[in-house]
């Protein structure tokens, strides 16, 4: 059985989702799925290397440009549509020869809406990380629920990252049959960093992107009212971190800005960390996320600091971390006070959500992920 995986962007890339599909396509080919990865590649050499996945040999890799061709591509054009025009080329050309996967799997709404009018009996599963219907500028948002409409009446599957996702795209397109919930994962850390509890105020993280609804605002508002404590924040372009250093104030905690980090080093600096922040705010795009980065604070062993959000409530229960209201920096600043002030109950936090986290590696994910490619395949046989 071999899959061809979809990703028309550039990777490596400094975006979670960079990690999940990396993570994904690699863990399937363990699981013994043969996959053929379609990428963008951003530079030379394997793209795996720079997550420090070792790619099994079951991948085939595809790289295809997004650019124009010769002798215009001087001219720095970037567009998915190219990369969907060589896709099908390559399909096509794998079709004719018999090499050709037996099923597509596609994340990218655009890309999967493309590739099912393209190729209509081929079956398709996708992936929904968000219901674009929802999200989209007002003045997008008829034509890109037609799209989502078209796909998820249209794929074989539709699988979704979080019950919110699933249950709001069968509410939205009346989609009578199942969509599979399927969480992002993690990998486990092979050894365990030794964190100093003693100075549990000094070593709060928040890792991740800076876009409005990730509440990084609210965090560096909250550390105005947490005097003595350091917040280190990875992540975010030179231009976001200029916006939020007027945010600081005086007197508060330490704000340490350290930028985009490689995973690497990222995870090396969770795994110091003792309490790690989640401020998502209750915005259309936090209804629908399954954080990669709460799964990486729970497998390193993190206390959580979480805003009281229906996605990350699906993951980790009442008893599972420090809750705080979404959008109220006061309140998030309480939240981490509680656990600077018991540095106990942080650590005990921090060892059930290591222990919780086991539930989520991206083996386990690959393995129900098997499952249903498998079905699919079978269900057109």
């Amino acid at each position: 059985m071999e899959v061809l995986y979809v990703f028309p962007e550039p990777i490596p890339l400094p975006r979670a989702r960079g990690v999940q599909v990396a993570h994904s396509v690699a863990a399937l080919a363990r699981a013994g799925v043969g996959v053929v990865f379609a990428y963008v590649p951003a530079g030379p050499g394997d793209p795996f290397r720079h997550y420090g996945i070792a790619r099994p040999d079951n991948i085939r890799l595809v790289p295809l440009a997004r650019g124009l061709p010769r002798p215009f591509a001087a001219l720095k054009v970037h567009s998915n549509r190219l990369f969907l025009w060589r896709l099908a080329r390559w399909l096509h050309a794998a079709r004719r020869t018999g090499r050709a996967p037996q099923l597509i799997f596609a994340r990218h709404l655009k890309a999967a809406h493309g590739l099912l009018k393209t190729f209509p009996g081929m079956p398709l599963i996708y992936e929904a990380h968000e219901v674009f219907g929802d999200t989209a500028p007002a003045g997008k948002q008829g034509v890109t629920r037609g799209m989502e409409s078209f796909v998820t009446r249209s794929a074989t599957v539709v699988i979704a990252n979080s019950r919110a996702t699933a249950e709001r795209l069968r509410a939205l397109y009346g989609v009578a049959s199942e969509i599979p919930v399927v969480p992002n994962g993690v990998t486990l850390p092979g050894a365990r960093s030794e964190k100093d509890w003693s100075q549990i105020g000094r070593a709060i993280v928040y890792a991740g992107s800076f876009f409005s609804w990730k509440g990084v605002q609210d965090l560096v508002t909250a550390a105005g009212e947490l005097p003595g404590c350091r917040i280190t924040l990875i992540g975010g372009s030179p231009e976001q971190i200029e916006r939020l250093r007027p945010c600081v104030k005086p007197g508060g905690a330490e704000i340490v800005f350290l930028g985009h980090l490689s995973h690497e080093e990222t995870l090396r600096r969770l795994g110091q960390a003792c309490i790690a922040v989640l401020p998502n705010r209750a915005e259309p795009d936090s209804a629908f996320t399954c954080p990669i980065k709460l799964f990486e604070y729970m497998a390193a062993g993190c206390a959580v600091v979480a805003t009281d959000l229906p996605s990350v409530r699906e993951i980790i229960g009442a008893h599972d971390a420090a809750w705080a209201e979404p959008g109220n920096p006061s309140a998030i600043a309480r939240a981490i006070h509680v656990l600077v002030k018991d540095a106990d109950r942080a650590r005990r936090l921090g060892e059930r959500l290591h222990a919780i986290a086991g539930r989520y590696t991206w083996d386990a994910r690959a393995a129900r992920l098997k499952e249903i490619i498998s079905g699919a395949v079978n269900a057109r046989n």
